[in-house]
């Protein structure tokens, strides 16, 4: 006798939202696993724990005094913005812009 099977089985809908069941579930493991994985090999996230922080330059990657003499180069800045913005850079401290 079996008592909840009431002798059939399972239908061909419960074989469905079975298998749709046991794919969103793996789906969601691996999404979750990939999340944790990213997040913590993510660059930056040693320095710290510091939200803002991040891991200094990849070697053979430009700096950010080279990426400030490129757009001054191509004429996106003018000389003065390009002063200023070195000294930030360089630690210098900032003068004041004359108008």
């Amino acid at each position: 006798m079996m008592m909840y099977w009431y002798g059939r089985g399972m239908s061909g809908w419960a074989w469905f939202w079975m298998a749709a069941g046991n794919l969103l579930f793996w789906a969601a493991l691996i999404t979750i696993v990939v999340l944790l994985f990213r997040a913590l090999l993510r660059p930056g996230a040693h320095l710290g724990g510091h939200p803002g922080w991040s891991a200094p330059p990849a070697p053979g990657s430009p700096g950010a005094e080279q990426i400030l003499a490129e757009r001054y180069a191509r004429g996106e800045i003018d000389e003065e913005e390009y002063q200023r913005r070195l000294g930030i850079l360089r630690g210098a401290p900032s003068v004041p812009v004359k108008n």
